[in-house]
Formats: structure tokens, C-alpha cells, sequence
């Protein structure tokens, strides 16, 4: 039975958003729709390489690579949907860096936990869940 813990980087994002008034909370959320790191550019030359995120109502596209055991997150999301580009940053902020085994371990619930569900629709938690699942699914493939 795995532990299931937050890593270092995604708990202080979550503490960032906890720590913010309710209202404040979407403005963050798009501060982190500006800083969605760039993809590579093998991952930019070839699209084919990303996985489309089905449950996200905008074209969110991830791709996971392990190398040396770290994992480095790419993500894709329109600058027209904006909480959708931040769910996705923060995931590819969280996730970068880690082992495989520390992203794996990252409970499935972490969308719930950053304190948004009254602030955007279900819909759009289910999409960074979505992310979250299908990154994880990415790097179970590939270790």
C-alpha cells in the first residue's frame, strides 16, 4: 500500500490558495495562467507526443517525460481559457522535478484540497483531476 503524500511544491500552492480570501482565490488562479512554463521544443515540433485531456471542455494537451528518475510535466491549454491555464500550470509547476514515485503518490483529491470549488465550476475541478489522473497514468507507463 502506497503513502499518499503532497509534494513540497504543490503543498505550498495549495497554502498560497488556502491563505487567500475566498474572492482572491481566482485572481491567483489566473496569475498562474501567465506562468504555464513553455513545452519543449522536441515536445513543440512534435504535437503527436501529447495526450489530449478528455475531460477538459478547452484543448489541454500533456505530455510526461522521465529521465534520470525526475519527471518533467509539458502542458498545452488556450490563453482564452484562463482557469484552465492555470490548473494546468499549476500542475506542471508541482509536478516538474519530482521522482516518479513522489508523483504518483500525489492523492487524486489534490484539485479538491486547493480551495476553489466554490470559486469555479465542478467541471473545471474534474479537468484539473483529469490532468492530474492522466499525468499520473503517463509516468506509470513510463518508469
Amino acid at each position: 500500500m502506497s503513502i499518499t503524500r503532497v509534494p513540497d511544491t504543490l503543498a505550498e500552492i495549495r497554502d498560497d490558495f488556502l491563505a487567500l480570501e475566498e474572492s482572491e482565490r481566482l485572481q491567483l488562479l489566473l496569475e498562474f495562467s501567465g506562468e504555464l512554463p513553455p513545452v519543449s521544443a522536441e515536445v513543440a515540433a512534435h504535437p503527436e507526443m501529447t495526450e489530449r485531456v478528455a475531460e477538459c471542455q478547452s484543448p489541454v494537451y500533456i505530455f510526461l517525460e522521465v529521465a534520470e528518475n525526475v519527471v518533467t510535466m509539458h502542458a498545452t491549454a488556450p490563453p482564452e481559457a484562463p482557469t484552465t491555464r492555470g490548473f494546468a500550470s499549476i500542475l506542471a509547476q508541482g509536478i516538474s522535478g519530482l521522482s516518479p514515485d513522489e508523483v504518483l503518490a500525489i492523492p487524486d483529491d489534490y484539485p479538491q484540497s486547493i480551495g476553489l470549488t466554490r470559486a469555479v465550476s465542478p467541471l473545471r475541478i474534474a479537468g484539473m483531476t483529469g490532468m492530474l489522473l492522466r499525468a499520473k497514468n503517463q509516468v506509470r507507463q513510463k518508469r
